[in-house]
């Protein structure tokens, strides 16, 4: 397989990238390097290209070579377009169609076209729309950061300012014809992408980025880089809040500074070190990164911070181990205040080298600390949030050492290795598609959680079992959203699914014909919309007593979750009773608390798909281990229990009719099914 990367923002060489060069010299360039390294290592993979473009003059020579040598299989190649000058994000949709021409050129001259193109930022997604119109090219699609994020994050006149319009519209573009979108966080594919018009969550993948992690782990402190930092500081042997970032507006690098500046508890306890780019001199900066550091100079000087804040001029690539380093050992912690981070490696980088996290709460973050337990998020536009997590994470010693063994997850969690594996079967089936049965004979809908997954062993035999079921559509109904359900199937290498029955059964999904995205069920979605009110749930709910609101990715356009026990479920339902408001309850695992449509339950949606492919009861299989199952198993004539279930499944009198597998997780189900084939065949 031959992939063409096209990315034409920031100064991208092979090795030794100055970070912070330019304005958007950053993460998605680490980015790009990463993977196609990862990729190279897969022997499907014949040949990568990255595509980028070529400038004279400022920042230095390296970028006007036309073509640079990476590894045996991996090449750079810089093509020019209108400017020969370096052009800034904000202007390169003007270099957009003579870039296009040029790659259209390239392309006939090689003598294999291209698979795919996976195009990194909107402008080189434009790109890739001409060459597929013109070559038939399919192209993925990576955002990095989005426009409307910003936009959203500006005051409407610095928007103007900004002229994010084109940025947009080509976000747009990109998302309606990408034949993939590759979001880095659960927060990208569900909020971010949300606001446009041509979102379209079944065709977006979530595939965190990996990190080379080893060496952030290992990192020892190096004394050039301690002298560096200590020359700013009155007390160098303090506890360090490590901020490390780009100088721009988005890092919010100044709330940080104010929340220093104002709090004198937070400034007793640690020092403030900033890693901000690199620069020679300000003046000489484009106008956002100047701006920035300005900013920061004269907070520092208004809160009066000398000799409690360092704020070096440059720092290498390979220094930034060992500025980790340099805050570890003096128990401090890394701080990323940013508006939104897409993703945020630098968090995977300092959480490696043992430093707690406090992160904005906007982006990924998120799924970074829900997934490593390895520090606190908050608002980045309330400063005092950002000091009293601080002083939190210094003041608690218990609470610091669960964060820095939180850290030690991230090298498991966040893998190229892991990525590239999960990326290359998906670009395969986006180039020889396996479409889904069109007329099933059977249907078989699984929980994932506790059924399908959860034994490795039991998973491998369900596979080989699956392979050889002709005539069986295999479905998954689950409380997870679609990403966060999808993300844990690929993880586990199970079966593609047919039908993804998400969010407790509120969302139906179907496998479209190229085997790779889904399409949401727009008849299920009238469906549960019908009497379904939201705001009124939420407003009847809000002051109950033991009733705790779940994480905002948790809560869905027909879905509300809060955590609970039986008895607080109780009285949610005679509140919402009292209220008139007519929903379904779902308590599962003594803790868990859906509130859906009255139309919506697992088991309402399995049979909604069943009517769907035209099948008899006779011909679904439904299989599950817990509450929110419970639905699903007493509307299913063929219910399956595996083995290890919990909340008393196979006790409840409504569940008589279910077979209970001896066998657990995946084992289960296929004993179960096999239990219920039997029956049929003996019945004729």
């Amino acid at each position: 397989m031959f992939v063409l990367h096209v990315a034409l923002q920031g100064c991208l060489r092979g090795g030794g990238v100055v970070y912070g060069l330019t304005a958007d010299t950053g993460g998605h360039i680490r980015y790009l390097l990463d993977l196609v390294a990862a990729s190279a290592q897969d022997a499907g993979i014949t040949r990568i290209v990255v595509a980028t473009r070529l400038f004279h003059g400022a920042p230095g020579p390296d970028y006007a070579v036309p073509e640079e040598r990476i590894s045996d299989k991996v090449t750079l190649v810089r093509l020019a377009s209108t400017s020969p000058d370096y052009r800034a994000k904000e202007a390169m949709h003007a270099e957009v169609g003579s870039f296009a021409d040029n790659l259209l050129a390239w392309i006939a001259a090689q003598p294999m076209r291209p698979d795919l193109i996976h195009a990194h930022y909107a402008d080189a997604a434009t790109v890739a729309t001409i060459v597929e119109d013109r070559l038939g090219i399919p192209f993925v699609f990576t955002a990095h950061s989005l426009g409307r994020v910003k936009a959203s994050l500006l005051e409407p006149e610095a928007v103007a300012d900004t002229d994010l319009g084109h940025r947009i519209a080509a976000e747009e573009t990109a998302l309606a014809r990408a034949s993939l979108v590759i979001a880095s966080s659960r927060d990208e594919a569900e909020v971010q992408y949300a606001d446009y018009g041509a979102y379209d969550p079944g065709r977006i993948r979530v595939l965190p980025p990996g990190s080379d992690l080893a060496r952030f782990a290992a990192a020892r402190p190096d004394p050039a880089v301690d002298a560096t930092i200590n020359r700013f500081l009155d007390d160098p042997a303090k506890p360090v809040l490590l901020a490390l970032a780009r100088p721009v507006a988005r890092k919010n690098l100044g709330a940080l500074v104010r929340a220093y500046g104002e709090n004198p508890a937070l400034q007793a306890r640690a020092n403030l070190v900033l890693i901000a780019g690199t620069r020679e001199d300000i003046d000489a900066l484009d106008g956002e990164m100047a701006a920035t550091l300005r900013e920061i100079l004269v907070l520092i000087d208004r809160y009066d911070l000398y000799g409690r804040v360092a704020y070096p001029k440059t720092h290498r690539p390979e220094d930034v181990p060992a500025i980790y380093a340099h805050a570890r050992v003096r128990g401090g912690l890394f701080v990323n205040p940013a508006l939104n981070e897409p993703f945020g490696l630098t968090l995977l980088e300092a959480s490696a080298a043992g430093l707690p996290l406090v992160a904005t709460d906007s982006g990924g973050p998120n799924d970074i600390v829900e997934t490593c337990g390895n520090g606190l998020l908050v608002d980045p536009r309330a400063p005092q949030a950002i000091a009293a997590a601080c002083l939190r994470i210094l003041g608690d010693p218990g609470l610091y050492a669960a964060c820095v063994a939180g850290g030690a997850r991230a090298a498991a969690a966040y893998d190229w290795d892991r990525h590239a594996a999960r990326y290359h079967v998906l670009l395969r089936a986006l180039i020889a598609p396996e479409p889904p049965l069109s007329a099933p004979r059977q249907l078989l809908v699984c929980d994932i959680d506790n059924t399908l997954v959860g034994c490795a062993a039991a998973l491998g035999i369900f596979r080989r079992w699956r392979s050889r079921q002709d005539g069986l559509a295999f479905g998954v109904a689950t409380g997870r959203s679609l990403h966060s359900a999808m993300a844990v199937l690929e993880q586990q290498d199970t079966p593609r699914p047919q039908v993804m029955i998400t969010s407790v059964g509120s969302e139906i999904y179907h496998l479209d014909a190229n085997g790779v995205t889904y399409t949401a069920d727009a008849a299920w979605r009238a469906t549960v919309s019908l009497g379904w009110d939201r705001e009124g749930v939420g407003a009847a709910l809000a002051d109950l007593a033991g009733l705790v609101p779940q994480g905002p990715l948790e809560q869905r356009g027909h879905k509300l979750s809060y955590f609970g026990d039986a008895a607080t479920a109780q009285r949610v339902r005679a509140r919402l009773a009292r209220a008139g408001l007519a929903v379904t309850v779902i308590h599962s695992h003594g803790r868990y608390l859906d509130v859906l449509p009255q139309a919506a339950s697992k088991g309402t949606a399995v049979d909604h798909v069943r009517a769907f492919y035209g099948l008899p009861e006779r011909a679904v299989f439904v299989a599950g281990d817990s509450g929110n199952d419970i639905e699903m198993l007493r509307l299913g004539a063929q219910a399956i229990i595996v083995g290890n279930y919990s909340d008393d499944l196979a006790s409840n009198a409504a569940l008589k009719h279910s077979y209970v597998a001896r066998a657990s997780h995946a084992r289960g189900i296929i004993e179960g099914v096999g239990h219920f084939r039997r029956i049929l065949a003996d019945a004729g």
